[in-house]
């Protein structure tokens, strides 16, 4: 659950609550945290958050789920835990690694396509960008349909600028590491304009052994990643409300 330390940092950045808003006295933030910490790791629905537990009603979890996204909040928390590692020297910013990882969808909304390694049912790739340690800098969902070389820029721009040392904040690492399905003129032009060293496996070579050697982190990242229960499955129709759970996800792994 949220222990004091971690309470202390995340404390200040959710909006506060008016104070003369209409109904009844909401539900304490600290519990809604929990809630939503309880629900991410294990893949309950809303409906099935015991009360005894003293987290509220789900649909209390719920709407201040979505009142968080709509305030960055869950983007600003995981920026705040990059920041700390940064400040340590825990971001390897020499290399970062690019890759992608199916997982089932089973309702509609955005987010959602046919899948082409599960017989075209429904499904979302989860899009993952880490450094060299295996830190998880951004992480997003797309339709599972989605080429995997369409996202990559995305996610070297969405990597946050980090504030952890003296000096400009930086947000770019010196390379990126890629498999053949990023191999592209255009990508490697774009990442060298960002003053980014693309190295990918180009799709004519015999073989990408010795690239996977140094990119394995960004599958051991996945597997953290899906440890979370909720997001082994694409349960929200609305796409921001995964992004946030995942963006979440991503602050426990920093931890």
């Amino acid at each position: 659950m949220v222990d004091d330390e971690l309470w202390a940092l995340i404390e200040p950045v959710p909006p506060a609550w008016p104070e003369r808003s209409p109904g009844p006295r909401p539900v304490d933030d600290r519990l809604c945290w929990q809630g939503i910490l309880f629900m991410l790791f294990t893949g309950t629905t809303w409906q099935q958050l015991p009360p005894e537990l003293g987290f509220g009603s789900g649909q209390a979890c719920w709407c201040r789920l979505c009142r968080w996204t709509e305030a960055g909040v869950f983007d600003q928390v995981h920026r705040t835990l990059l920041a700390e590692l940064d400040a340590a020297g825990r971001i390897d910013w020499t290399r970062a690694c690019v890759d992608a990882s199916h997982v089932r969808a089973k309702k509609g909304g955005a987010g959602v396509g046919p899948s082409p390694v599960d017989r075209g049912k429904s499904g979302s790739k989860h899009h993952l960008i880490c450094d060299g340690n295996g830190t998880p800098l951004k992480v997003i969902a797309t339709g599972g349909n989605v080429p995997d070389i369409t996202q990559v820029l995305v996610l070297a721009d969405g990597v946050p600028a980090l504030a952890g040392r003296p000096g400009r904040p930086r947000e770019r690492p010196t390379s990126l590491l890629g498999d053949k399905g990023y191999d592209s003129r255009r990508v490697r032009r774009e990442l060298t304009g960002r003053r980014i060293l693309p190295v990918i496996s180009r799709r004519a070579s015999p073989m990408s052994a010795p690239l996977g050697k140094i990119r394995y982190v960004v599958e051991q990242t996945f597997a953290l990643l899906h440890r979370f229960k909720r997001l082994t499955t694409h349960w929200e129709r609305r796409l921001e409300l995964h992004d946030a759970l995942a963006s979440l996800a991503c602050a426990l792994i920093c931890r």
